[in-house]
């Protein structure tokens, strides 16, 4: 009975090990080191779009607003002008943040992302945080 109980926790242990593995995101593509211009919208469209939920619509603004006052990136309101594209969406069980390349844009596959439950809540929005830290990384050679 010994050996089974330590067995069922060692592979729970062992899960755990290997979901927190997954949950840390991959390093920013060095492609977009000299990216100067974002562009953020959603998969639905751009937060004018009538199709864009309000949520999503929210998020554009939000992400727009912590780029802004990082200052790290100028936002365009065109997808033409910029050297990345940020796609957000904010939906109740999972919230994503993805960069795509803009002469691809976001219908391709992403360059880089991250998803969590509430990572685009407002005032906190930790996806955005993990995408500054992993772009500063980027910049201070670490990646």
């Amino acid at each position: 009975m010994r050996n089974m109980r330590g067995m069922i926790l060692g592979a729970i242990a062992a899960l755990f090990l290997v979901t927190t593995a997954f949950a840390q995101p991959a390093p920013f593509p060095g492609i977009l080191k000299n990216a100067r211009y974002v562009y953020v919208t959603s998969y639905d469209g751009s937060q004018w779009n009538m199709n864009v939920s309000p949520d999503d619509r929210v998020a554009i603004g939000e992400v727009q607003e912590a780029l802004r006052s990082w200052g790290h990136y100028a936002v365009t309101m065109e997808p033409r002008d910029a050297d990345m594209i940020i796609v957000v969406q904010r939906r109740g069980s999972e919230d994503e943040l993805a960069v795509f390349a803009p002469k691809l844009g976001r219908d391709s596959i992403y360059l880089w992302r991250v998803m969590g439950h509430g990572g685009l809540d407002k005032g906190e929005m930790p996806l955005f945080d993990q995408f500054k830290k992993s772009v500063e990384k980027l910049d201070a050679g670490k990646n």
